[in-house]
């Protein structure tokens, strides 16, 4: 006499199959992030593992620095950069794949304060003299800093302000010397103080675009990363609507 057939019983062991399957083409690729772009991506990583099995082994820093450690030779397998330059200069030194270069986000300059109430609508805080430092990321290492550079020159703030800038090795850096209370004011990625539209705390002025470079975020598959199936399904993953709606939150555009 036959067995009764059940049909969870078909389920799980299809679902058991699928998984095992699944963790067997899991494949994971290191990967070098920009520090503004940190809680974005912790975020996005997470998802990405859940939906593909492969994992992304994140890495965050001043994109200059990644530039010199990829020179040297470090295994990473993606640069998420918070530049095009970088990427594009990679490409050209033959460290990536120009052909799988593309803008995965646009970043926006943030002049914050933990203080509410600190920081005015249009930033008239920077030509006051009752504070003491300003956070800036170092401008030849990290794209943020060099465009908060580019916005005191602009308004003609740079050389009034030098002795009170204390410098941020990255933007990650410059975001604690702000958050700490340490510096009363930081010019900072937008990111790392607004979620889902607004400010978690404290004050800002947005630095409107026109005071300084595009800060167009480029992604490349860099050589060591070439032919690893989770790179290439993570460049992908990021162009996608789960991934873009995560970005946006944070207050990038595209």
């Amino acid at each position: 006499m036959s067995k009764p057939f059940f049909p969870h019983t078909l389920v799980g062991v299809l679902a058991f199959s699928f998984a095992a399957f699944t963790s067997a083409h899991a494949d994971s690729v290191s990967v070098a992030v920009a520090a503004n772009f940190t809680a974005p991506m912790q975020k996005i990583a997470a998802q990405f593992e859940q939906d593909t099995g492969h994992k992304a082994e994140l890495s965050f820093g001043a994109t200059g620095k990644f530039y010199a450690q990829i020179k040297n030779g470090a295994p990473f397998g993606i640069l998420l950069a918070a530049d095009h330059a970088t990427p594009e200069k990679i490409a050209k030194e033959g460290l990536g794949n120009d052909a799988s270069r593309f803008t995965y986000a646009i970043g926006q300059l943030v002049l914050w304060s933990k203080q509410a109430g600190y920081v005015d609508a249009d930033g008239k805080v920077l030509q006051k003299t009752d504070w003491q430092h300003i956070a800036i990321a170092n401008p030849k290492l990290a794209p943020y800093g060099a465009a908060a550079m580019q916005t005191l020159d602009k308004l003609g703030l740079a050389s009034q302000v030098q002795a009170r800038i204390v410098q941020g090795e990255n933007i990650g850096q410059t975001y604690q010397f702000a958050a700490s209370g340490n510096a009363e004011l930081g010019f900072v990625a937008l990111s790392q103080v607004t979620e889902n539209g607004q400010l978690r705390e404290g004050s800002g002025w947005v630095v409107p675009a026109a005071l300084h470079d595009t800060i167009r975020q480029d992604a490349i598959v860099l050589k060591p990363g070439e032919g690893n199936a989770a790179a290439a399904a993570l460049m992908q993953y990021l162009k996608g609507d789960k991934a873009r709606a995560v970005i946006k939150s944070y207050g990038y555009s595209f």
